[in-house]
C-alpha cells in the first residue's frame, strides 16, 4: 500500500451512510458530494425540488443515493417522516444543514416569518437530531455535523430570527456533544462566514452591501462550498 493509498483509508467512509438535509444546492450539495467521493453512500432530504442534479453527482461518484421529501417547517410531520426513514436505513452520519432566512428589520419582522425560521432552523433539527441519536445511541457510534453560521457569534442586521436560530444551534451543539460523547457519538458544528449561495444571492446583487462584505473578508472574495465541504469527511 502506498502512502498516498494509506492516508486515504483512514477517511475512508465506505459502507456508511450518511443523511444530509437540504442538499439541493450551496453547501449542502457540496457536502453530499465529498461524502459521497469519501465512500458514503447518500440520504437526501428535499421540501419542493427534486435533488436530480445531486443524485447524478453521487452517482457519478460511485455512490447510492435516496431522496426523501421532508417540510421541516413543520416539525411534527417532519419527525413522522423521520421516524419512516430509520426504519429502512441505518444512519452513520448526520449533516444537519438545512436551514432558511427571512430578512426585514427587526421592528417589522412580522410572527410568520419568525417561526417559519425557527420551525427549520432549529425545531425540526432538534427533533431531527433527536431521533436519529436514538439509532446511533442503540450502535454506540455516530457522526452529527450540525451547520450553524458566523451569525451564532454575530448580531447582523434585518435577519433577527436566522441570527437567534443560528445561536441556538451553537448552543444546542454543545448539549448535545456533552451528553453523547461518552457514547461514542460526536457532535460538531461548523459556522461558515460569508458563502455563495442562494441565501446570499440578494446580498452579492447589492453593489454598496457586497463591497462592504468583501474588504471584511481577508481572502477577498466570497467562500464556496468547497472550501468547507470535506470538514464533514472523518470517519
Amino acid at each position: 500500500m502506498t502512502s498516498a493509498s494509506y492516508v486515504a483509508s483512514l477517511f475512508s467512509l465506505e459502507g456508511k451512510t450518511a443523511l444530509v438535509t437540504g442538499p439541493g444546492t450551496g453547501i449542502g450539495q457540496g457536502i453530499a458530494v465529498a461524502l459521497a467521493r469519501s465512500g458514503a453512500d447518500i440520504i437526501g432530504t428535499y421540501h419542493h425540488t427534486p435533488l436530480e442534479e445531486t443524485k447524478a453527482l453521487v452517482e457519478q461518484a460511485g455512490r447510492s443515493f435516496h431522496a426523501v421529501q421532508v417540510d421541516f417547517s413543520d416539525p411534527q410531520t417532519a419527525k413522522q417522516a423521520v421516524d419512516a426513514m430509520l426504519q429502512k436505513h441505518t444512519i452513520d452520519i448526520l449533516i444537519n444543514n438545512a436551514g432558511t432566512i427571512k430578512r426585514e428589520q427587526a421592528a417589522h419582522y412580522s410572527e410568520e416569518d419568525w417561526h417559519t425560521v425557527m420551525d427549520v432552523n432549529i425545531n425540526s433539527l432538534f427533533f431531527l437530531t433527536q431521533r436519529v441519536g436514538q439509532q446511533m445511541l442503540k450502535n454506540r457510534q455516530g457522526k452529527i455535523v450540525n451547520i450553524a453560521s458566523l451569525l451564532s457569534f454575530q448580531g447582523g442586521v434585518f435577519v433577527p430570527a436566522y441570527t437567534a436560530s443560528k445561536h441556538a444551534v451553537a448552543g444546542l451543539t454543545k448539549a448535545f456533544a456533552n451528553e453523547w460523547a461518552n457514547q461514542h457519538i460526536q457532535v460538531n458544528a461548523i459556522a461558515p462566514g460569508y458563502i455563495a449561495t442562494n441565501n446570499t444571492q440578494a446580498i452579492r446583487d447589492d453593489g454598496n452591501r457586497n463591497e462592504e462584505i468583501l474588504k471584511r473578508i481577508p481572502a477577498g472574495r466570497w467562500g464556496k462550498p468547497k472550501d468547507l465541504s470535506r470538514r464533514c469527511c472523518f470517519p
